[in-house]
């Protein structure tokens, strides 16, 4: 094992868990089209190396799902939905694009 300083300056986890069935679950709640928007950003605004956004499994929420964590914030987004993908994007992504 090697230790080496953390790669990315913020990390967005997605769940994007899917349950068997008619379960509720983020995946059922849009969480991949929200992860997919994130990560277009991100692509479109150079900002990979700086940010990542990466899918999860299960938060263990799914009821209050789709569920967002952002890392090192320690801020956890519930009921997310795809019209809240500008503010996520304003409050912790826009800060690493260069003007």
């Amino acid at each position: 094992m090697k230790k080496t300083p953390f790669p990315y300056q913020k990390i967005i986890f997605i769940c994007t868990n899917k349950r068997e069935n008619d379960a509720i679950c983020c995946s059922r709640g849009g969480s991949e089209a929200i992860r997919d928007a994130l990560k277009r950003y991100v692509k479109e605004n150079g900002l990979k190396g700086k940010v990542r956004v990466s899918q999860s499994g299960c938060m263990d929420l799914c009821s209050q799902g789709p569920n967002l964590m952002v890392f090192p914030d320690g801020i956890w987004y519930k009921d997310v939905q795809m019209e809240d993908v500008p503010t996520i994007i304003q409050n912790h992504i826009a800060i690493f694009k260069e003007p």
